[in-house]
């Protein structure tokens, strides 16, 4: 049983879409310190890791990490109500959830106001847990440095690198709470198994691939209990679709990640598709969520299965949006013309600028399910001349935000 209750903590994608949509203004001071009503759900990449366990706690103590306080000051302008952190590195007992939060969370920054979140959930993840097996082909199992993380269940220097912390103002309804940490790939119909295209044989041969697990942290559904009614709050962070081969073996996995959110919409007797708490089947029909992380996968740009994050875009449970947006992505795009001049899409829809040749892409998410309406959202991408401007140097993503109401009934 991968869940350890002592773990957790109880305290129209279309083209039209991006060729038409809206520009959102810089929040202001008084949006940052009042929500409007409804609910406001974030999502946030923060690059709180290390190669060594105990390395970000060591990092952050005494509250004075300069990068740590930025990402704390985004949080605290924005306060979203329900926010998801990935790459924020997993321990046991919650200590670094419990630094962040009164250190560096609980004191303002930068002039901004301090925020609390009673209720956290955390719990383990695939990255950096040896497989045993020998998934790089390298004819050696584990070893130091990136081959332990090549051969790990996902990849990670230690045990918990690049973990999830959900954050919420309202009460988790814990015991309905279900992971994914080892569902197996294999499980999943149609499943996207690479093939070294040298041999013509699969990568993963029959010894491995049915004992592969599918996530490469986790998939993580979370009841919240919202003022108005129960919203799941559905999180994941697939595995980049890049530093690999020929055979594609991230590729495909980060495209089958984001699909296993797809059947677990669809809901319904899914015998497959059994969580960690060995409780099978979908979402329940009608039930009400919110996807959220970094996905590792624009709908247009860059690499990937572009195929995979548009499809779950466009499922039939997804509210048609307007994409969150900033002015800041725009700015920055235009300032490096030469990595973006093979981009299609709009620069106002990206959430992160990465290295190399790269440039900017839209990977970070926030999906809401119909039965929301969506008062407005954003991206924290401020231009180099507004407040937080030097606070988005701590990550290379951005925090995407959106504003919540229920739909009046008919």
């Amino acid at each position: 049983m991968s869940f350890s209750w002592h773990h957790t903590w109880v305290l129209f994608f279309s083209f039209l879409a991006v060729a038409c949509a809206g520009e959102n203004t810089p929040m202001t001071k008084q949006s940052s310190e009042q929500n409007p009503p409804g609910l406001r759900v974030a999502t946030y990449n923060t690059s709180l890791f290390s190669d060594e366990a105990g390395g970000v706690m060591r990092q952050l103590s005494g509250g004075q990490d300069v990068n740590a306080q930025r990402i704390a000051a985004v949080i605290q302008r924005v306060r979203p109500d329900l926010l998801l952190l990935n790459e924020f590195d997993y321990d046991e007992k919650g200590a670094l959830a419990d630094l962040f939060a009164n250190d560096y969370l609980g004191r303002g920054q930068f002039g901004e106001s301090a925020i609390t979140y009673p209720y956290r959930y955390f719990s383990t993840v695939n990255t950096g847990v040896l497989s045993g097996m020998d998934l790089n082909r390298d004819g050696e199992v584990g070893g130091a440095g990136r081959k332990h993380g090549d051969d790990s269940f996902g990849f990670g220097l230690q045990p918990g690198q690049y973990g999830m912390l959900v954050l919420s103002r309202y009460p988790i309804n814990v015991a309905e709470v279900r992971t994914f940490q080892y569902l197996p790939w294999s499980k999943m119909p149609q499943a996207r198994r690479p093939k070294d295209p040298a041999t013509g044989q699969w990568w993963y041969d029959d010894t491995v691939w049915p004992n592969l697990r599918l996530s490469s942290k986790s998939h993580w559904d979370v009841p919240i209990k919202t003022p108005d009614g129960v919203v799941n709050f559905l999180v994941s962070h697939p595995t980049p679709p890049v530093f690999d081969g020929p055979e594609d073996r991230n590729g495909t996995r980060n495209a089958d990640e984001l699909t296993l959110w797809r059947h677990y919409l669809d809901g319904g007797d899914l015998p497959w598709l059994c969580d960690d708490q060995g409780r099978c089947g979908g979402l329940a029909a009608g039930a009400r969520f919110v996807i959220a992380g970094d996905l590792n996968n624009d709908p247009v740009d860059g690499d990937g299965h572009h195929d995979a994050i548009r499809e779950l875009i466009e499922h039939p449970r997804v509210l048609r949006h307007t994409f969150p947006r900033s002015e800041g992505a725009v700015a920055s795009a235009a300032a490096s013309p030469g990595n973006n001049a093979q981009h299609r899409k709009n620069p106002a829809f990206d959430t992160g600028l990465f290295g190399g040749s790269t440039g900017n892409l839209r990977l970070d998410f926030v999906l809401p399910s119909t039965g929301f309406l969506l008062k407005d959202s954003g991206v924290f991408w401020p231009l180099p001349h507004q407040t937080g401007a030097d606070w988005i140097t701590a990550s290379d993503h951005h925090l995407v935000w959106l504003d919540l109401a229920l739909e009046p009934a008919a």
